[in-house]
């Protein structure tokens, strides 16, 4: 990418500046133009849509940002977004609205007006290739996100939607609601057709961009497959990684998604940082194997207006939970700065509405800035490694319409599987069938659990995998009675010359059980086998529903897999090279507080204030700066800011550099020095003295609190001493 030198203004090294973001580590991405309340500092500025804004074109967005500095990606949405060329006719001559999805009453699902939730037909498919692709690599773009293809569980309805089906099977359209087995049809077809879209459109923006001498990358931003699966949506996930023309994705977990109540212990309630634990770990596991490039996002509000405690307290909790991932550190930082900076939202326990207020965003900053400081670390969080549960897109089938009165509420049979060991501090894996071909895949699990109450398997070759994995060593636990109404829809384990009543009995014929209606274990080859005959909902929807799965996740873990003590505590902790990352969970093994000793900074307090230890308490997370673990203690460094920190500059008893952050916000930062600074100079970019500077030495730490307020233009800091 080409930087035009047009940073003579700005107090910094250009060619310093131009390392720092060479490395797409940290992204944001915003539909506005740049202005300084959101000037975020990432390294990339990723555009959303090619539709104008207001009297600014797309390009003009793109420049507005590649001006500053920045690069420049490009985000759409695959399944619906401000396409009105298309969808009033003016691109083909053809009203298109008629191709939105629509429920079993003809209602069309939308996103917004004139945006409806689309059925991605070859007419769609050729328009975003032409009128959106193109035109983006036309910019000089060269990594474009196609965002969320989503096809909702209530709808296919639509006409559109049953030529597909006649096309896809090749007979006629049947309807959901009348039998599982057309649930489970509408489903499979639901995910094929957003899988062939994006194959169909990354192809194109790989062939297009070799004609203009670009290697274009292409990622897919969306949601876990745990939520799309309590949400009742459908979405290719998983199969997508296979395809050549996907590079990586953005996993787009924040609170709105990890806020969806779940049951636990009898009891339903919001759980935000399990629930986000678990969806950062399936977009994880999903990818892994692939070696695709993985982006965590967070949002510090939500899409629904809260108030500013509520939106602080729970990006605290999915913070922490996306930190727990070690082999992770490429993050989108935020959606929409625009939202975050420039519009108002209540107070707590208030009716007013104020813009961000200066404590959040001086913390927000703090943590958004530690990101493009934090590494990928070899640590594994502490608790009981190598449990695992198995997931599918096939979860996705099964979610609406209820058929038979068989009901899983809030997603109960897979967190019956995952909750009662995350609140036990278990940092429990999942596992995506889709990758058992991958030979990595199963290697640090040690037990698998598994049911077939809420999905089922895509092949038989998933089930010679676990066989074979089982035989070697593998210990596996089957949950579930096997009496949803999905077991006996036509697939490929009751057609042809397989004749199972249910998917398990094939998996179990393999491995040379003979199943009952009762619990059994059996040693299988060098592992071990134990089918515990209840479907996993029971675990969390009735008060200490989890007693028998636990004793048997216990025993296999400890007897069979030789694993060591199954460790239950109510804590998850993490070292991240300097970091410490906590979290203490409420309804667990006991109500005790999780204590970090050492001179730390604590990054969640606006004030960065240095603690001798930090008491967590039930209920809350941490993420701190541990002094002791500072590789080179006699390096002046910025240890944590709200601010981007550029041109460092160290002389014999001297330090200085550069920093920026978005106008209308206060800078923290705790800066490591040999000795009491005896001399500091603040000025802007026009070399005025700033006014009310902040400064406090910690003689402890050997660290300077200093505080001012922010600009995008660059602040200089001058240090002596």
């Amino acid at each position: 990418m080409k930087f035009r030198n047009i940073l003579s203004g700005l107090l910094i090294s250009n060619v310093l500046f131009i390392t720092a973001v060479a490395q797409e580590k940290t992204a944001f991405q915003t539909a506005h133009n740049w202005i300084p309340e959101i000037d975020v500092r990432s390294d990339i500025a990723i555009v959303y849509g090619v539709s104008e804004r207001g009297k600014m074109s797309f390009e003009e967005r793109v420049k507005s940002w590649r001006d500053r500095g920045y690069q420049t990606h490009f985000m759409t949405g695959i399944a619906w977004g401000q396409y009105d060329d298309y969808f009033l006719g003016k691109w083909d001559g053809k009203n298109h609205l008629g191709e939105g999805q629509q429920t079993v009453k003809g209602d069309t699902i939308w996103h917004g007006r004139n945006i409806p939730y689309v059925v991605p037909v070859a007419s769609f498919i050729e328009y975003m290739k032409q009128k959106v692709i193109k035109r983006v690599i036309d910019a000089g773009i060269s990594s474009i996100y196609l965002e969320e293809p989503e096809f909702w569980a209530r709808a296919g309805y639509s006409e559109s939607f049953k030529k597909e089906w006649q096309s896809y099977y090749g007979f006629p359209w049947r309807p959901q609601h009348e039998s599982p087995e057309n649930t489970y049809l509408s489903g499979k077809l639901k995910y094929h057709l957003y899988y062939h879209a994006i194959d169909q459109v990354s192809a194109y923006a790989k062939e297009y961009g070799k004609t203009k001498g670009m290697d274009v990358k292409v990622y897919i931003p969306t949601h876990s497959l745990v939520n799309y699966s309590s949400w009742q949506i459908v979405s290719p996930e998983a199969s997508l990684a296979s395809l050549p023309g996907i590079d990586g994705y953005i996993a787009q977990v924040w609170t709105g998604t990890s806020r969806e109540p779940t049951y636990f212990n009898g009891l339903e309630k919001e759980r935000v940082f399990e629930n986000a634990f678990l969806e950062y770990g399936s977009m994880v596991s999903m990818t892994a194997p692939t070696g695709r490039k993985l982006f965590f996002l967070t949002d510090p509000i939500e899409d629904w207006p809260r108030d500013w405690a509520d939106y602080k307290r729970n990006y605290e909790a999915t913070f922490t939970a996306q930190l727990l991932y070690p082999t992770v550190a490429n993050y989108e930082v935020m959606p929409w700065p625009e939202r975050i900076y420039t519009r108002p939202y209540k107070l707590a326990n208030s009716d007013e509405k104020v813009l961000i207020p200066k404590y959040y965003s001086t913390q927000m900053q703090v943590m958004v800035n530690a990101l493009n400081d934090i590494q990928v670390s070899r640590n594994k969080v502490t608790g009981s490694n190598g449990i695992g549960v198995l997931m599918g897109n096939s979860l996705m089938f099964q979610r609406f319409p209820v058929h038979n009165g068989f009901e899983d509420p809030q997603f109960s049979n897979f967190y019956g599987q995952t909750l009662p060991l995350v609140k036990r501090g278990t940092p429990v894996q999942t596992v995506h069938m889709e990758n058992l071909e991958y030979t990595n895949t199963l290697k640090d699990i040690k037990v698998l659990v598994m049911s077939y109450s809420n999905m089922k398997p895509v092949s038989a070759n998933i089930h010679q995998h676990l066989a074979d994995w089982v035989k070697q060593g593998g210990v596996l636990v089957y949950c579930g009675r096997d009496d949803d109404p999905y077991q006996s829809v036509m697939e490929w384990w009751n057609t042809g010359s397989n004749k199972y009543s249910a998917p398990s009995q094939h998996l179990f014929e393999l491995l040379q059980i003979k199943p009952t209606d009762k619990s059994q274990e059996a040693v299988v080859g060098k592992g071990k086998v134990y089918i515990l005959r209840q479907n996993p909902k029971v675990f969390v929807m009735e008060s200490n529903g989890d007693e028998d799965y636990m004793r048997i996740i216990k025993k296999a873990y400890q007897t069979d897999a030789k694993e060591g003590e199954l460790q239950l505590k109510n804590n998850f902790y993490l070292q991240r090279g300097p970091y410490d990352i906590v979290s203490v969970m409420d309804e667990s093994t006991n109500a005790q507080p999780y204590t970090v000793n050492g001179l730390v900074v604590d990054l969640f307090d606006p004030e960065l204030p240095v603690l001798p230890e930090k008491i967590v308490n039930p209920g809350h997370q941490a993420f701190l700066y541990n002094i002791s673990r500072i590789k080179n203690k006699k390096q002046p460094q910025v240890l944590a800011s709200a601010c981007r920190v550029y041109d460092q500059k160290t002389g014999a008893k001297s330090y200085s550099f550069v920093c920026k952050s978005p106008l209308n916000t206060v800078n923290r930062m705790r800066i490591l020095l040999p000795a009491n600074p005896k001399k500091i100079s603040v000025t802007n970019d026009k070399k005025e003295s700033l006014p009310d500077i902040k400064k406090e030495w910690d003689a402890a730490s050997h660290t300077l609190l200093l505080g001012f307020n922010n600009s995008p233009e660059g602040i200089t800091v001058e240090i002596s001493w």
